[in-house]
């Protein structure tokens, strides 16, 4: 009998595999911190025979080459994957045995990337489960436009094709396991729902219900923003990841987050978007910790800038370094928790500004007050409808933007209200006036104010 334990990483919005039997076990696309998935094949009671990367990664730090080399497993990459380091190159049809019964077959379906491969599990000759890495996600499939835009529609092509021949191989029944879709970015589009099978897929996913041109032209029109560590992460993956460090990192005292600041490096507060406002180190960035931490981080600081957390607690401190680490971000400069009280030299204030709702916005604005709108969510969720007579600047551009905002108290809104207190936080810093808005853009409506579309 086989299992799989499925492994989800929800900052990233990706999930990895651990799959096998009695005594042998696969891991399917396993993530940088690779203890998660050595404790849940102790806890399974079985050996990691094989590591298998469905790809070359662009939205995280594999952690295969590692979990390859602490276990003794053979590293399973598809062959035309361009790699730096000793791996087994595995090619369309290729089949390993993972335990007595099971079998790994390997079936080429290029789309997300030309080298994109998934992975069949078949017990007795059966086909038990398909991890589709990128390819067949859950009503959606990844992406195509990552690896070289002169490809994207070539690639697009491939993905229906792909998704076709999944279809074509696999019985109706089978479970189908991808590793985006789950708020990646490497995704399309974000899956409805968390589990499917290929009926499933095939009565309701475009790639499966669309003809070719038709799907292509939708999925291309669909395509949104790239978060910029993307760039750094396939190289990282292809040139071989080092081993994640996750000791501790050294606690700052006050005199140290303010020399910091001064350097111009990156202060992080993890706390809750309504303690930042309340009360936070002038200078400092909100990421909230419990909220896409590792991607709104990743993207918008300057690659490789030094980053300071602050927490309430060393638990959050390690979570936060284990989620950034996923992303390259290995070592955090330093760190400090406890009460933001005591991460100020004494003589010194915490700063902070209001928090709103879109009918503090429409009533300041009925009173005549002056004020400047800024909408930081994407392009896609603008075109959709937007403040009349609001700045529009996304919050993965406004730090090397904040030139380009208005003279004026700033009120500025996101969808719901977490990239809101980023760009809130990012103004702040910057000396401006800011009141941040932390209300679900459906209100904006309600409160009277004018939503139009370009």
């Amino acid at each position: 009998m086989f299992f799989v334990d499925t492994l989800e990483f929800e900052g990233l919005g990706n999930r990895s595999y651990l799959a096998g039997g009695s005594r042998g076990a696969v891991a399917v696309d396993p993530p940088r911190d690779i203890d998660q998935v050595i404790a849940a094949a102790a806890k399974r009671g079985v050996r990691i025979a094989y590591v298998a990367e469905t790809h070359v990664h662009n939205d995280y730090v594999t952690g295969g080459l590692e979990l390859a080399r602490v276990t003794g497993a053979a590293y399973l990459v598809p062959a035309g994957a361009h790699m730096s380091f000793a791996r087994t190159p595995v090619a369309d049809g290729d089949t390993v045995t993972v335990d007595d019964g099971l079998v790994l077959r390997a079936i080429a379906t290029p789309g997300h990337t030309p080298h994109h491969t998934s992975y069949v599990l078949e017990e007795g000759g059966r086909a038990a489960a398909a991890f589709t890495g990128g390819s067949l996600l859950i009503g959606t499939v990844g992406r195509p436009d990552l690896v070289e835009p002169r490809l994207t529609e070539q690639l697009a092509r491939a993905q229906h094709a792909s998704a076709h021949r999944l279809a074509d191989e696999l019985d109706d029944e089978v479970p189908v396991l991808p590793t985006h879709g789950f708020g990646s970015f490497c995704s399309s589009s974000q899956a409805e729902g968390d589990a499917t099978t290929i009926g499933r897929e095939r009565g309701s996913n475009d790639a499966l219900t669309r003809d070719v041109d038709t799907f292509v032209a939708e999925l291309l029109a669909g395509l949104d923003d790239v978060p910029a560590y993307y760039a750094h992460m396939g190289p990282a993956n292809a040139a071989g990841p080092a081993p994640v460090d996750l000791t501790p990192p050294g606690r700052a005292d006050a005199g140290e987050i303010a020399s910091r600041l001064a350097a111009g490096e990156w202060v992080v507060d993890l706390r809750s978007r309504t303690a930042f406002a309340e009360g936070h180190v002038a200078g400092s960035f909100n990421f909230e910790g419990e909220g896409k931490l590792a991607t709104y981080l990743a993207w918008l600081i300057p690659w490789g800038r030094p980053v300071t957390l602050l927490a309430e607690t060393p638990e959050r401190i390690a979570d936060a370094q284990r989620e950034l680490a996923r992303v390259g971000i290995d070592r955090p400069a330093a760190a400090a928790t406890g009460d933001p009280a005591g991460w100020i030299r004494a003589g010194e204030e915490l700063a902070s500004f209001p928090r709103a709702v879109f009918a503090d916005l429409a009533d300041a604005r009925e009173r005549g007050e002056e004020v400047v709108v800024l909408d930081v969510r994407r392009d896609s969720e603008r075109a959709n409808g937007f403040v009349a007579g609001s700045v529009h600047i996304p919050v993965h551009e406004l730090y090397g933007r904040l030139g380009e905002v208005p003279s004026g108290t700033v009120w500025v809104h996101c969808a719901g209200g977490m990239r809101a207190a980023i760009a809130a936080s990012l103004l702040d810093a910057a000396g401006r006036q800011v009141v941040a808005v932390d209300d679900g853009f459906d209100a904006a409506t309600d409160a009277g104010l004018t939503v139009t579309r370009a």
